[in-house]
């Protein structure tokens, strides 16, 4: 069996269907969900499906706190499912090849810091955009800049707003993120 591990910052949906994935599965499962947020509605989502789920500070994910406990765990593949923080080189450095990120948008257009969630969404809005989608990518120092593992695109219309294009960018996360997370475990 292999283990997953989910970081994440915010309400936890794309953890949460991670989660719902792979629970009666025989390959992998999730075996921890971590937050850079204390109050993050992610660890209620993740300790309601039985999941250990904790919170830590800047002090220890930049200290080694968090990279010892990364270790310990050992997993087969950590997944950033809406998690704000630049993870530090020596947890990429620790986990080759083994850290993804999910950005809401097609990468490298509208990457980098600041740019998540609706201010994505806005962006794409703003340029009339006809199309955005999901990048899925490894992470490596900088924001939104590892290789790409999977693109899916949607179009956007002149009546769309930043709420309808996220509404159409949660869809293909939660069909193509648990799906790509598979497939690369398999791998």
């Amino acid at each position: 069996m292999k283990h997953i591990i989910i970081l994440a910052s915010g309400s936890g949906t794309n953890a949460e269907n991670i989660i719902k994935y792979f629970e009666n599965s025989q390959t992998a499962s999730v075996r921890m969900v971590l937050s850079n947020k204390k109050e993050a509605k992610v660890l209620d989502r993740a300790n309601s499906y039985g999941k250990s789920a904790i919170s830590f500070n800047k002090t220890a994910f930049t200290n080694g706190d968090v990279l010892d406990l990364l270790k310990n765990l050992n997993p087969d593949l950590i997944v950033l499912a809406g998690f704000l923080w630049k993870v530090p080189s020596e947890i990429i450095t620790a986990f080759p090849d083994k850290i993804i990120n999910i950005h809401p948008a097609l990468l490298p257009n509208y990457g980098g810091k600041g740019m998540y969630g609706l201010k994505v969404h806005q962006a794409i809005i703003t340029n009339k955009e006809v199309e955005t989608g999901i990048t899925i990518h490894y992470v490596n120092e900088n924001y939104d800049e590892g290789n790409i593992i999977f693109q899916a695109k949607t179009k956007v219309t002149a009546q769309d707003t930043a709420e309808s294009v996220a509404q159409k960018v949660h869809q293909l996360e939660y069909k193509h993120f648990p799906e790509i997370i598979e497939k690369l475990l398999n791998g």
